[in-house]
């Protein structure tokens, strides 16, 4: 979204982002937009994902058995009734707030740029009438185009079956017994939460009307990474839109790789939401990295391990693109985020993957296939 925001910037437009007083993502101040607080917590902070990362991670360690994977869905389901319990709060928050629905709608705004991952942005447009813009790779109920498209369970994969689009009988029979379940766990753990506030605020129970009346559908992806899907017309990919050519390195950064010689340098990072792991975990990885003949660049936040090796380099930020378009970058530990692997594959960087949350599993899965 930043660099969406920046470029409309550059192109002459006025941007004003609503963000939350406790966003630690998004800054409440910036030369490209105008940022308009709310006066109370989102519920998504930092010290909330941590806990969430090392609860999946410990149950990811017992293995890939049945039992492990049905705690990891119910973790991942648990965590997501919590956020979407305290975003339905919000919204009710904003919209009960006629002061604040009023001084948005005197501004007269052209469009709402919103990410359906939360349904705020969306009601937000359709309580106003605007326009209605998503940069979107998932809506709050899983991959978008569900929600617009045909989608035929014969050869679209359910996300987290690590399936492709050629199943077997007995793989397209776990795909839909994945789907099934699926369901009911947005309707017990998410959607229960938005029920009330339809019919509140718009006199109908349906959120999908909501993101069908979209405009435009900006998907951060492209069919190089993805397996075929049915599209619409008011639909445009544009995964690795972010990818560009590498800059050069700060004098720091350079030195540090020109002096990794003729192995080269490793590159890690776990993306925007996870700057680092739990203690244990950070200790292992650190150790095996000291073992290396590589210089290695870790994104990593927090005090350093105690099995730091020399060759390690802890960074609390890092240009991962011109990192990765640098030729001595060899491999990137990364867990699998959508925005990383399209980097990667941009620049033609072998990819070690640690899977964690969400898409990554299927992501790292794709580059396997």
């Amino acid at each position: 979204m930043n660099i969406i925001v920046e470029e409309l910037h550059a192109r002459g437009h006025s941007v004003s982002v609503v963000r939350t007083e406790d966003s630690w993502y998004i800054k409440e101040s910036s030369p490209f937009y105008t940022a308009i607080t709310l006066k109370m917590d989102c519920g998504f902070d930092h010290e909330f994902f941590t806990i969430f990362v090392g609860r999946l991670l410990e149950i990811q360690r017992k293995g890939r058995s049945f039992w492990a994977r049905l705690e990891l869905e119910m973790e991942e389901m648990k965590a997501m009734s919590i956020l979407h319990k305290m975003w339905a709060e919000l919204i009710e928050h904003i919209f009960d707030d006629k002061h604040f629905m009023e001084s948005l709608r005197a501004v007269q705004f052209d469009v709402v740029l919103t990410d359906p991952f939360t349904l705020t942005g969306v009601m937000v447009a359709r309580h106003l009438d605007l326009p209605l813009v998503f940069n979107v790779r998932w809506t709050f109920d899983g991959e978008g185009h569900f929600n617009i498209a045909p989608s035929p369970l014969s050869y679209i994969p359910l996300a987290g079956t690590e399936l492709s689009d050629k199943m077997s009988f007995q793989e397209r029979v776990l795909n839909i017994l994945a789907y099934c379940f699926t369901q009911c766990k947005i309707a017990y753990f998410i959607t229960s939460n938005y029920d009330g506030l339809m019919q509140k605020f718009f006199g109908q129970h349906s959120f999908i009307s909501l993101f069908q009346r979209a405009d435009l559908w900006l998907m951060r992806i492209d069919f190089v990474f993805e397996f075929p899907w049915p599209t619409m017309p008011n639909v445009i990919y544009m995964g690795g839109f972010q990818c560009k050519p590498a800059k050069p390195l700060p004098p720091h950064l350079e030195d540090f790789v020109q002096s990794s010689g003729e192995h080269g340098v490793i590159i890690m990072s776990l993306g925007t939401l996870i700057s680092s792991l739990p203690r244990e975990i950070s200790e292992e990885i650190a150790a095996a990295f000291a073992k290396l003949p590589q210089k290695i660049i870790w994104r990593h936040t927090g005090k350093p391990p105690v099995s730091l090796g020399n060759n390690t380099l802890l960074v609390d930020w890092m240009p991962q693109n011109d990192l990765l378009g640098h030729a001595k970058t060899k491999v990137f530990v990364a867990h699998g985020g959508t925005n990383g692997v399209h980097e990667a594959i941009y620049h033609g960087v072998p990819i070690l993957g640690l899977p964690l949350v969400f898409d990554q599993h299927d992501n790292l899965f794709k580059i396997k296939f």
